[in-house]
């Protein structure tokens, strides 16, 4: 007997239902005061053996009448060890954080600070002045300020004779 579609997703009358088996219960003995204590002081695991994998930077873009402005947390990063390309409709940064004290793995007891490279590129809704564009580092806040090209304005040119 072929059960049709319809049957199989509002689960027809010889469809199988997981709810109707009884799963036997898992206790441990312990309530769940002493569940949650165990897991939460358990460190996290470290996964020192993944091969370093490249970092995404978060970035906040928003504009003004004039410019566009880029903002991205860099704390730990050295100025040198930033890398920014800037194109008329395209901005990439680039850059690696590195870490500072060697601290051996089973000394961790939680570790989510990012270190290593990462990357970011954002490509941006209006085309900017590549010459023109600044970027500076306070706080550990990088900002990117992109002035934004006047389409409008126009130059007037004389045609030389010669």
């Amino acid at each position: 007997m072929k059960i049709s579609i319809f049957d199989r997703l509002t689960g027809g009358p010889d469809s199988f239902d997981s709810f109707d088996e009884e799963l036997e219960p898992t206790d441990t003995g312990k309530g769940l005061r002493e569940r949650l204590a165990d897991t939460q002081s358990r460190p996290t695991p470290l996964e020192e053996d993944l091969p370093e994998a490249e970092g995404q930077l978060p970035v906040d873009v928003h504009q003004t009448g004039s410019e566009i402005i880029i903002c991205a947390f860099v704390a730990g990063v050295r100025p040198d060890d930033l890398n920014i390309s800037i194109g008329r409709d395209l901005v990439e940064i680039e850059g690696s954080r590195s870490e500072r004290a060697q601290v051996s793995g089973p000394d961790y007891f939680t570790r989510e600070l990012f270190w290593g490279s990462f990357s970011r590129t954002i490509t941006l809704p209006e085309e900017v002045d590549v010459d023109a564009s600044t970027a500076s580092a306070k706080d550990g806040l990088l900002t990117i300020t992109l002035p934004k090209l006047d389409k409008k304005r126009q130059t007037k040119l004389k045609v030389k004779a010669g």
